[in-house]
């Protein structure tokens, strides 16, 4: 069994063959139970958890097991508030393969699946893409929708002068040929966008959702509770809506479990997942005038597709 670290993960992958990979798991038999989340502190002041994501395809068993402890960071500086490890099995024998840092593969598939998700829904020539959020994950949002489509322009909207600069020089040193800019007027930069990136921290909707023009395609994948949201639900009412997994997003999602509870939407409405729209069971965008909305919570499976291919080129 190897073990490999966070800076062999990002040398090892790229997007063109981690979405490749997605699309052709997510269409073949595989396992992958909900996830299980366990508050390990119930007082309203805390929110550490301890997570476990299991899946399984013809050629590897996966166990992602990752803490959360959100106060970490104002315990020290040397502390991260979430700490993730993928363990890797042999399918055919059980035998372990490798110990593989899951922190670096989560912010390279959860961009993935995004980008996967707009190869079904979003307009094949979107050239204007606005990503909100400035953490960790936000660079590799950019990059991995601008490897799908045809994107010029990249605005990024941040509350942090100071990391909305460090995530734009993040792109653009990755992708030169395409303009990077700071949003400055938000609700200008959601009428402009073809397709609207959410990766943030918060609680409450970013923008109205009114201002979301016909054929935007819109995605969000920094909310995992189920009494907050990136979204509205005006935004909601008008989309056609897909989720990465709904036993996971039904379960844990404020993004649609707010306007569920609001009477204005029901979880039936959702027109699929993506599992069935790699296996062509439903179709993704309609229409060039459609706006679609693509609400993700992570996958077990994409886990396990992050290290598979890892491991196969380190191994």
């Amino acid at each position: 069994m190897i073990v490999i670290n966070a800076e062999s993960v990002h040398q090892s992958l790229n997007f063109l063959d981690l979405i490749n990979a997605l699309a052709e798991t997510f269409s073949r038999p595989a396992g992958m139970p909900q996830r299980r989340v366990f508050e390990l502190d119930n007082s309203p002041q805390h929110h550490d958890a301890f997570a476990v994501l299991p899946s399984w395809n013809e050629q590897s068993i996966a166990v992602k097991a990752f803490t959360y402890f959100p106060d970490n960071p104002n315990k020290s500086p040397e502390l991260a508030s979430l700490y993730s490890k993928i363990m890797l099995f042999s399918r055919e024998t059980g035998e372990p393969q490798a110990l593989v840092d899951g922190t670096s593969v989560t912010f390279w598939r959860t961009a993935a699946i995004s980008a996967l998700g707009s190869r079904f829904l979003s307009r094949k020539d979107s050239n204007k893409l606005l990503v909100f959020g400035t953490g960790k994950l936000a660079h590799f949002m950019a990059l991995a929708h601008a490897s799908v489509r045809p994107i010029t322009q990249i605005t990024v909207c941040g509350r942090s002068e100071t990391k909305t600069q460090k995530t734009i020089e993040l792109i653009r040193n990755k992708r030169p040929d395409i303009e990077v800019l700071q949003c400055t007027n938000i609700e200008q930069s959601v009428r402009e966008a073809d397709i609207i990136s959410c990766a943030t921290g918060s609680a409450t909707p970013l923008f109205e959702g009114n201002w979301v023009q016909a054929g935007t395609h819109t995605d969000f994948v920094g909310n995992h509770n189920h009494d907050k949201r990136e979204f509205d639900s005006q935004l909601i009412v008008k989309s056609s809506v897909f989720v990465d997994s709904k036993i996971n997003v039904f379960a844990e999602a404020g993004d649609l479990l707010i306007p569920e509870k609001e009477g204005v939407f029901a979880l039936s409405q959702v027109k699929g997942e993506l599992g069935q729209l790699c296996k062509g069971e439903i179709s993704g965008r309609t229409g060039d005038t459609e706006i679609t909305l693509f609400k993700t919570v992570g996958t077990a499976l994409a886990d396990l597709v992050g290290a598979q291919l890892v491991f196969a080129k380190l191994s």
